[in-house]
């Protein structure tokens, strides 16, 4: 989440009247993430919060991340649920940007998970994936392996000024996962952003998965890989092999891993590290200036990315 179009209290009263949600009471934004602009909304009868999509979330992408919502919160995945205004639009406009107003859910993320959060993310990311099974949509992913290759392109030339050799770095890199891509596991609707910041906890117990605008279909596994690059890496960058046995124990025993997702599990969480160094190094070197969002550190995930280059095979991760 962060703030990237800012928005005046007379279009936010507006706004709680169309909903026929009473009067506005607070308001402020939220400064975390890197994508949307959002705010926390409190009315006379609720509490929600508003997004408003920003460049790069694709208009005609919308309906699937909030039908997904629905869908999940509808088979008791604790996710928001997409409210609905007078005219039975959940999408509005909002200074110019498509928006949507969803509920607010309960709890706090933790910004250093602990092991029974560890445990309890595996076990809610596997419900998760088991509760999309039927979902009816589906969306590419946008930044998959294609969308690797065109974010370094646009950024290959600047590449170096982060870390000197990088940009040959991320092309063997591309070219390596290219090369070993397992294309025949178990997909589904995966979240695809499961850090820290889009799980809220009440105590040790999970009570919600926020921030589902990169939804898509993929791997199933791929959404585990990204969550053990997320959650088991601490402060001084070590690899954490009990938080990732927990993570994936949780996770398996609600949807049990096949042989091949487990096999591949060593080149998913390479090519999660290069998703997220991407992205990083894109927002490194085009910073949106005036936004209220700090660009964070690529390096992080070059020096993931080169953990997972040099284990030995799933074991590394808890599983046999």
């Amino acid at each position: 989440m962060a703030v990237y179009t800012p928005v005046d209290e007379a279009t936010l009263e507006a706004l709680v009247r169309a909903y026929g949600l009473g009067h506005l009471v607070r308001w402020h934004g939220i400064a975390e993430g890197v994508e949307n602009s959002n705010f926390y909304v409190e009315t006379s009868e609720r509490r929600l919060i508003l997004t408003l999509y920003e460049k790069r979330v694709d208009p005609a992408d919308l309906p699937f991340f909030l039908g997904i919502m629905e869908h999940l919160a509808a088979r008791g995945v604790p996710c928001p649920t997409p409210l609905v205004d007078l005219e039975g639009r959940t999408l509005r406009e909002v200074e110019a940007r498509p928006a949507a107003c969803v509920s607010f859910l309960d709890g706090r993320a933790v910004r250093w998970p602990r092991n029974e959060h560890c445990r309890a993310l595996g076990a809610a990311l596997a419900g998760l994936h088991t509760a999309g099974l039927d979902y009816p949509g589906a969306r590419d992913n946008a930044l998959g392996p294609a969308g690797w290759h065109h974010l370094f392109e646009r950024t290959r030339a600047r590449a170096d000024e982060v870390a000197p050799g990088l940009a040959l770095e991320i092309e063997g890199e591309l070219s390596a996962l290219d090369a070993a891509w397992p294309t025949d596991l178990a997909r589904g609707v995966i979240h695809a952003d499961l850090f820290p910041d889009n799980v809220f906890f009440e105590g040790n117990e999970l009570s919600g998965l926020i921030d589902f605008y990169f939804a898509c279909t993929d791997s199933l596994a791929y959404d585990l890989a990204i969550c053990l690059n997320a959650w088991c890496f601490e402060r001084d960058g070590a690899f954490n092999a009990t938080k990732a046995r927990l993570l994936t124990a949780g996770y398996h025993r609600v949807r049990p891993l096949a042989d091949a997702e487990i096999a591949a599990l060593p080149i998913l969480c390479r090519a999660a590290a290069l998703r997220f160094l991407m992205t990083r190094l894109y927002d490194w070197l085009h910073v949106v200036e005036g936004a209220l969002v700090t660009p964070k550190d690529p390096m992080e995930y070059v020096k993931k990315n080169r953990f997972h280059r040099g284990i030995q095979g799933p074991g590394a991760y808890g599983l046999g």
